[in-house]
């Protein structure tokens, strides 16, 4: 009864990225740049991957799916940033809004996902390398690749119907260049109660959980790496997994100042953005240039594909 006598939000006000008018058209061109270096980075490793058939293996179907979810994030924030740069009134719809948080929420469990896999692959690879055949078969890959998808669609289906069950009765100004769930938490009307103990249960076992089982993994990796004898032999070994763990590196201990060490006060607003630019951009731009420079077989078939391009 109470909600009546407030008018239901539609649309939401974004504060933006920076506060300085001025430089709006700089800072456009600047992330349409980064956004296309994000698109032709991972685009051309999936082309790749797809048609050379040496990387029809489970690695690189990993790393092929890492390289679609990350364009996928990207794609999730970075157009409307750039519209809303163009605008004087920053603005994003509610249904536009949910749309982002579920497309946001999605692509970041399943990167956590994928990164958990590609771990268990390097560990067989390494430490149990006579069974890799087994251990990795089509059958297993295509479990595995089932089973991160209903985690993801579980996941970002429970959040997305709690948040539907919001009131959202004014004010609407989010303190964010995107909807995220802090930020869309904070203007509800109504109790949020719900959504932050599924939040807190959701970084509990996955992200905690996937990190576990990340360390457990590369425990192991480390452990059969220093029983290797010659130093060749231990740097061959570490070469096949140095760049997914770069990868790892970046993803967590972005993932862990956001979920756990972000300042909460409004005066360090331009911190969190500038995380949280980090991780929407320049992740996802490094992801494919640690791949592909990293890796002798992704260049020769980068230089395949490039080529014939040329002959044709």
């Amino acid at each position: 009864m109470e909600h009546s006598n407030h008018t239901r939000v539609t649309e939401f006000i974004m504060q933006g990225l920076f506060d300085h008018p001025h430089h709006q058209g700089l800072f456009f061109g600047l992330f349409l740049c980064l956004y296309t270096a994000v698109v032709m980075g991972n685009f051309p490793i999936i082309v790749a991957i797809v048609i050379h058939p040496p990387l029809h293996t489970p690695m690189y179907l990993f790393i092929a799916n890492l390289a679609r979810v990350d364009i996928l994030f990207s794609s999730s924030v970075v157009p409307k940033m750039l519209e809303n740069l163009l605008q004087e009134k920053k603005t994003i719809s509610l249904a536009g809004c949910i749309m982002q948080l579920f497309v946001l929420t999605s692509s970041l469990v399943m990167e956590l996902l994928l990164l958990t896999v590609m771990s268990y692959d390097r560990y067989v690879a390494i430490c149990h390398p006579l069974h890799y055949v087994k251990f990795m078969n089509k059958e297993i890959c295509i479990r595995l690749a089932v089973s991160t998808w209903a985690v993801v669609t579980i996941n970002s289906f429970v959040h997305l119907l709690l948040v539907l069950h919001l009131d959202f009765c004014g004010p609407n100004l989010i303190q964010h260049f995107f909807c995220e769930f802090p930020a869309i938490l904070a203007l509800s009307c109504s109790s949020t109660y719900i959504n932050e103990i599924m939040m807190f249960v959701a970084d509990i076992f996955l992200v905690m959980g996937n990190f576990l089982l990340t360390i457990v993994s590369y425990s192991f990796i480390i452990i059969t790496i220093l029983k290797i004898q010659s130093s060749k032999g231990k740097q061959k070994t570490f070469s096949t997994c140095s760049s997914h763990l770069l990868v790892v590196t970046l993803y967590y201990s972005t993932i862990g100042f956001i979920t756990y060490m972000r300042p909460s006060s409004s005066g360090c607003m331009d911190t969190n953005r500038a995380i949280s630019l980090f991780y929407t951009v320049i992740t996802p731009m490094f992801n494919p240039i640690i791949y592909s420079l990293r890796n002798k077989e992704v260049k020769e078939a980068l230089r395949k594909i490039l080529g014939s391009s040329r002959t044709s």
